[in-house]
């Protein structure tokens, strides 16, 4: 009875140290900054970057339960330190499944280790077991953090929305005062649908503007770039992009096989993003689309947006980043490239939303003009937005 008494005992330990400790330790090694020196910042970068509309695609930060209004010390994302690195607008993206042995080659999608983060950080019981639940959760978490923003918070779903962010930012610049950060919500593939196309409707009642077709694995709409079939669109993933396009919601290609993403290129007449990535001309890695495909994209009048994690760049620092840059400027064209940093998305380490600045720098560095790095920074996603957002809330 001692040693049942013992066993017991050292479980409830185990248990009460995972849900203090355990997801917190977890979040510190899988979403680190590299380790750097002091960056060295042009006077010339840091003078236009201050003027910048700055806009990131694809940040995990929803998936971790630290507090987003507060600085942390670890971690890529928080308000304080968007605020600190000129960051006026951020797409939140939403993980809600991940399978065992995770990889760029080749996933089943038969398991998923994120029921366990999922018991350790206390979210409720539904989202155990349901990853339209878990997609829910993550909207219901943001509309906390808008409302106990006092301001600085604002969710776009419309391109009203947007229009009222940008002024004002405009407005709070102009009178010395921080900013508002506007936020959209996007979904990092549609397997939380469960395979009900009514259940996209309730995601985007929940506040959803873009919703990526797959993930790490093949699922109801089709092959992952990933995944085990390298498939193309199955008749739901058709009905689904068609859904898509006809209410407006932006579709986001990342993680979606090739063969998915030339059928929608044939398929649809409204341009798509590619959230976090990298090119294959310019980094040979499985992660990212040919050269071939992302310039069809672009011609299409898509968003590249360039990631900042080594199997996306190969060189996770603000030099590498810059290099993908700027080939892929002059691979698509200077209105097709943007930034998509995957932050907190469990890439190990890169740098962090309060270093902006040195991106910038890095980016002046590389030969781009100051027209090239607005446009990149930001004023190429504002356009997209202005274009491709729903004109009013979805009914």
């Amino acid at each position: 009875m001692k040693l049942v008494k013992w066993i017991l005992g050292l479980v409830v330990l185990a248990g009460v140290f995972a849900v203090t400790y355990g997801h917190h330790l977890m979040d510190r090694r899988l979403n680190a900054s590299i380790d750097h020196e002091d960056f060295v910042i042009l006077d010339k970068a840091r003078s236009l970057h201050q003027g910048l509309t700055i806009m990131d695609w694809h940040s995990d930060t929803l998936l971790w339960e630290r507090d987003f209004l507060d600085e942390n010390s670890y971690g890529h994302v928080d308000l304080p330190r968007m605020q600190q690195g000129n960051i006026g607008l951020m797409m939140l993206t939403t993980v809600t499944k991940s399978p065992d042995g995770q990889n760029y080659v080749e996933n089943e999608g038969d398991s998923d280790r994120l029921t366990s983060l999922h018991m350790m950080q206390m979210w409720p019981m539904r989202t155990w077991n349901s990853l339209f639940e878990r997609a829910i959760y993550q909207a219901e978490k943001l509309d906390r953090y808008v409302d106990k923003s006092n301001g600085q918070m604002i969710w776009i779903k419309t391109q009203e929305d947007l229009l009222r962010v940008l002024a004002e930012r405009e407005v709070a610049r102009a009178s010395g005062k921080t900013p508002p950060t506007g936020f959209l919500l996007g979904a990092e593939g549609a397997h939380p649908l469960e395979g009900k196309i009514e259940n996209l409707d309730k995601m985007i009642d929940a506040g959803y503007s873009m919703i990526g077709l797959t993930h790490f694995f093949d699922n109801e709409l089709g092959g992952s770039l990933h995944g085990t079939s390298k498939a193309g669109l199955t008749d739901f993933g058709r009905e689904v992009v068609q859904a898509l396009n006809e209410k407006e919601i932006i579709i986001d290609m990342a993680h979606a096989s090739e063969k998915v993403a030339w059928e929608v290129l044939a398929n649809t007449d409204r341009p798509f993003v590619v959230s976090h990535t990298g090119i294959k001309g310019a980094c040979d890695s499985p992660r990212n689309y040919p050269d071939d495909l992302m310039k069809a994209i672009a011609d299409r009048g898509g968003l590249i947006a360039i990631g900042y994690w080594d199997a996306a760049i190969c060189e996770p620092t603000p030099t590498g980043i810059a290099k993908t840059v700027k080939y892929a400027v002059e691979l698509l064209g200077e209105d097709h490239v943007a930034l998509g940093s995957d932050w907190d998305g469990s890439i190990q380490t890169t740098v962090s939303s309060n270093e902006m600045v040195a991106i910038t720098s890095a980016l002046m560095e590389a030969g781009l003009t100051d027209t090239q790095i607005r446009k990149v920074m930001g004023g190429n996603s504002v356009e997209f937005l202005r274009k491709w957002l729903p004109s009013k809330t979805p009914s």
